[in-house]
């Protein structure tokens, strides 16, 4: 648990770890260079409790507290936890039991409850819906290009997936989101219990709301070398490549894959304004007029709510498939 200046609502997430029926764990909580109450609120509980390790250093940031923590840990499994969230009683122990029932599984999250007003962060909301719909190792490889799947303080990993494939990096992305992709990329599979067992606030704090390093083009950055990288290792060589989507903020995350090598051959939009043109030499099309599958692969752009929806039922409408012949990536 890394806490920078966290003393408002420390004592409820470490209430909910205090509670957990699975009794045998150690919580190592990593103070960020705090300046408000949690020195004191971690002191007085390690004094109590002798399986909270509290490590104190200077303000390095989340990446370098997440480290130190992995670091320290000296359990088998590693669960994540927030200074602002809460974990259910049930949390640690039912997926500690997922991890020991399903032993090709290397990372296991669960389903979470939104912790806010859904009325006035409905963004933050429809995001925890989408997430609680994919569950299963398959669709959290499908949906991975999407968004992040997982909420990163309810997920509980193998150690060795650390030792194997490293910890969290440092740079102008979402930490959390690209040690998903990476671990993904080397063929960890995930899944979710398919039960509530945490609690997500949405906070004005919340590292994602103030940190420019999850502002939406640092996602797309982020997923474009991993999306990049399938592609170039996936699509049969002479494979053309559409984009569904073609208005100009579509255009521009989609040419980040030319960084990777992977040509962006045509446009499909149903906006009859559009079709016709030509972007960049490129050709926008109509859905209708789209190649049979196997002749293209399609990158589903498409980021408004319900268009998502709308794209994946036309191409398996078309008898494409998903993962074979095309990809809903924002």
């Amino acid at each position: 648990m890394p806490v920078w200046n966290a003393a408002a609502t420390l004592p409820r997430a470490l209430r909910s770890v205090l509670t957990q029926r699975y009794t045998d764990w150690e919580l190592v909580v990593v103070d960020d260079g705090s300046t408000d109450d949690t020195p004191g609120i971690l002191a007085e509980l390690a004094g109590r409790d002798t399986r909270v390790r509290v490590l104190r250093q200077p303000h390095g940031g989340i990446v370098s507290a997440l480290n130190a923590g992995l670091v320290a840990a000296r359990g088998a499994w590693i669960a994540r936890m927030d200074a602002d969230d809460e974990s259910h009683p049930d949390r640690l122990l039912d997926q500690v039991r997922w991890l020991e029932a399903h032993g090709k599984i290397g990372l296991v999250g669960c389903l979470v409850a939104f912790g806010g007003d859904r009325t006035r962060q409905l963004g933050y909301a429809l995001h925890v819906d989408w997430m609680n719909g994919i569950q299963t190792p398959d669709r959290i490889q499908l949906e991975r290009f999407v968004e992040s799947p997982f909420a990163h303080p309810s997920v509980l990993f193998r150690r060795e997936l650390v030792e194997r494939h490293g910890g969290y990096r440092a740079g102008d992305f979402p930490e959390d989101y690209e040690l998903w992709l990476r671990w993904l990329e080397a063929g960890v599979r995930m899944a979710k219990v398919p039960r509530v067992l945490f609690v997500w606030h949405d906070s004005p704090g919340r590292l994602s709301r103030v940190d420019r390093r999850y502002a939406l083009e640092h996602f797309f950055a982020c997923k474009a070398v991993y999306l990049g990288r399938w592609l170039a290792r996936e699509l049969p060589v002479g494979r053309r490549v559409l984009v569904w989507g073609a208005g100009r903020v579509t255009r521009r995350r989609a040419a980040a894959l030319g960084a990777q090598g992977i040509r962006i051959d045509g446009y499909i939009d149903i906006d009859p304004r559009k079709c016709g043109r030509r972007y960049g030499g490129r050709p926008v099309m109509a859905p209708g007029e789209v190649p049979s599958a196997g002749e293209v692969f399609v990158l589903g752009y498409v980021h408004k709510r319900g268009a998502r929806d709308r794209c994946r039922a036309h191409l398996v409408g078309r008898g494409f498939i998903e993962g074979r012949d095309f990809l809903v990536v924002a």
